[in-house]
């Protein structure tokens, strides 16, 4: 795996779930023999964010990865949804984006895993650029654009799950990017072959929920072709209930909430289990 060095500049900057949503206005890529270096612009308040945070990481060192987890996604609650972060194509450069003035679902799972791992402003971008993209290349091509991704490409972020939680779990043969008419919803991007597991939502009962930890990570799995889901959270288990933690794009929304879990999966095709590896 590459090194990553990064430069990071302070300035003002102008920055929907769906494959390839996700990256910001903030980057330009200089490859030497060695190492890439990435050149960031970070807006004062994100900023100012990230050095709360990191501060807050700091403090509870001794957590565990669920209760990190739980601890920075909630610092991100009532934060703005901005659809498509991520800037990038086959023709067009890819530009490493860090922005917490809006998320979109992915985003949110990139900067709470990275800042997890994180004690420096450095590590944290450096964490950002491994969580994102396989073998911290930042090339759109490199991008991990579903969220299986997290669970099959080398240097996983996640152990899938879902068939440990559930005896009820439905195996099918997915080509991620390949629509049903042939077409794909990335063009330039490969056609990938997996098989998904998913628990169909009528199936996720009180015995499933007992079986999932505050921090894992919930994809709203579709049977569109060509996709292995259509939103992203995280499972927060709260006082009141369990939730699904996620940028929400509802009009009634447009910002991360806690969604009481049962009721929103059960309006869903069902779900996909990841979880943080330690």
């Amino acid at each position: 795996m590459r090194r990553v060095s990064q430069l990071i500049l302070i300035s003002s900057i102008s920055v929907g779930c769906a494959p390839g949503s996700g990256v910001d206005e903030v980057a330009q890529n200089d490859e030497t023999e060695s190492h890439q270096k990435a050149k960031i612009n970070i807006d004062p308040r994100t900023l100012k964010k990230l050095n709360i945070l990191l501060e807050e990481r700091s403090l509870n060192a001794g957590i565990s990865t669920g209760q990190m987890i739980d601890l920075l996604s909630g610092a991100f609650l009532e934060t703005p949804y901005r659809a498509n972060m991520l800037q990038g194509a086959v023709n067009t450069p890819e530009k490493l984006v860090i922005d917490f003035r809006g998320l979109d679902c992915f985003t949110y799972l990139d900067y709470v895993e990275a800042l997890r791992k994180s004690t420096s402003q450095t590590e944290f971008v450096e964490n950002v650029i491994q969580t994102r993209y396989v073998d911290g290349d930042i090339n759109f091509l490199y991008r991990k654009h579903f969220f299986t991704d997290w669970a099959h490409r080398e240097h996983k972020l996640a152990d899938d799950i879902t068939a440990l939680v559930s005896p009820d779990i439905v195996r099918v043969e997915k080509y991620l990017n390949k629509k049903v008419d042939g077409e794909t919803y990335l063009p330039g991007l490969p056609v990938v072959e997996r098989s998904i597991n998913y628990i169909p939502s009528e199936f996720i009962n009180d015995k499933v929920i007992s079986r999932l930890q505050t921090g894992d990570f919930i994809g709203i799995y579709t049977k569109l072709a060509g996709l292995d889901v259509t939103h992203v959270g995280f499972f927060i288990m709260t006082d009141n209930g369990p939730v699904l933690r996620n940028a929400s794009s509802r009009k009634e929304n447009e910002k991360v909430v806690d969604s009481p879990f049962m009721d929103y999966v059960a309006k869903t095709p069902g779900i996909i289990i990841l979880r943080a590896k330690q």
